[in-house]
């Protein structure tokens, strides 16, 4: 059964599955061009899915890394993983989402494997068919164009379209009072450098941090550092206007890598010990040893940049016998569902003002929001739609 909402804003139950609709949404059709707008064809919502209405969406690195690097067999493809919207329409078995709902969207997950039922859904057995291929489980797409498929399930949502094919598993309802076209980027990059810092690593109030690599995912993290109570807080970037933004958002030192070794910086600012805790948010391998050598005895880097699945890094291994340790996170260990809500509340407060990082852009502009995003020339590009 489905239910969706009347242009009078009645709602109307179909029974039977219908045909298709048409939307609007930015191609991927061939590697490093391009989107390509147009119309494509939108499935009803199967079961435990919910049709959204597209508000806002968020442009991240990992967009841009399927631009550059997509393999033929991945093509045509609609991305966008930060999406924000309202519920149109859901299918049988939904109750928790009704249309006119507001919703963020995030990561997907099954909730039926063992890592999902013990709660940690960011490890969830399933997150790379879930996310990464553009398809439901059962190799489908809810995109389509004359017969074409599209691969239109990217994260679960393909949300670089005027309407989006989600699921209560990677959904979150949000309070119709906030500034819903600004709220895409908590669904991953926002939340993962957000929770970075608040989850996985959780700074005791006064402790130190670094912070290497200041795009929107590395201000987060400074963000979340300055909520958490951290006293000091040094942002590592090569780009002054990415260190000014980090010294406006709470850091209490920059450090420019091109003029000084960060690891020396970092030991002389914290009095030669050396940070408790660092982040990240790049991924290359000089930049993960830095992120690790700065570290005092004992100490914790989290590393949450990516640049590439096959990435080998050298460390030294007497470094981390003195009580030092590197790991690995992933969207911010967070579980959406109770994450974006802290976040919100934090915002609320005014200890969290993520929305101060977003430009944005008419959604027929989205190369030029990617060209924006890629250049550095914004923090964070969110492309908005009309009503």
């Amino acid at each position: 059964m489905l239910r969706s909402r009347r242009l009078d804003g009645s709602v109307k139950t179909i029974t039977e599955r219908t045909d298709s609709m048409q939307t609007t949404a930015a191609v991927l059709r061939e590697t490093g061009k391009p989107l390509v707008v147009e119309e494509v064809d939108i499935d009803e919502p199967r079961a435990g899915e919910v049709l959204v209405r597209m508000v806002g969406v968020g442009v991240c690195h990992t967009d841009l890394g399927v631009i550059a690097t997509a393999a033929p067999e991945q093509l045509p493809v609609v991305l966008g993983h930060e999406g924000a919207g309202v519920v149109e329409a859901v299918g049988e078995g939904v109750t928790t989402l009704a249309p006119g709902d507001h919703v963020v969207l995030s990561y997907n997950s099954c909730h039926n494997c063992d890592l999902c039922e013990r709660g940690v859904t960011v490890h969830c057995r399933n997150f790379v068919p879930l996310n990464l291929v553009g398809a439901r489980l059962d190799g489908s797409s809810p995109l389509g164009r004359g017969g074409e498929k599209i691969f239109g399930h990217f994260f679960g949502q393909s949300s670089f379209a005027r309407h989006a094919i989600a699921t209560v598993n990677n959904t979150v309802k949000v309070d119709p009072d906030l500034p819903l076209e600004l709220l895409g980027p908590l669904g991953c990059g926002v939340q993962t450098g957000a929770g970075a810092v608040l989850n996985s690593l959780n700074p005791e109030e006064g402790s130190s941090i670094a912070v290497f690599a200041a795009g929107s995912v590395g201000l987060s993290a400074i963000m979340a550092a300055v909520a958490a109570g951290c006293s000091t807080i040094i942002a590592v970037d090569p780009m002054a206007s990415r260190r000014e933004l980090a010294s406006r958002f709470g850091a209490t030192h920059v450090v420019d890598p091109t003029d000084r070794d960060p690891v020396e910086a970092i030991r002389e600012v914290t009095g030669g010990t050396g940070a408790r805790y660092s982040v990240d948010c790049i991924g290359l391998p000089q930049v993960v040893r830095q992120s690790l050598e700065c570290l005092q005895s004992y100490g914790v880097c989290a590393t949450v940049g990516f640049q590439g699945l096959n990435n080998e890094v050298t460390i030294d291994q007497g470094h981390l016998l003195f009580g030092r340790s590197l790991v690995g996170v992933i969207e911010g260990d967070a579980v959406p569902a109770e994450f974006i809500p802290r976040m919100i509340e934090l915002n609320r407060a005014g200890r969290f003002p993520f929305d101060q990082l977003i430009t944005t852009f008419p959604f027929d502009k989205i190369n030029e929001a990617i060209e924006a995003a890629h250049h550095g020339e914004v923090a964070k590009a969110v492309l908005t739609f009309d009503a």
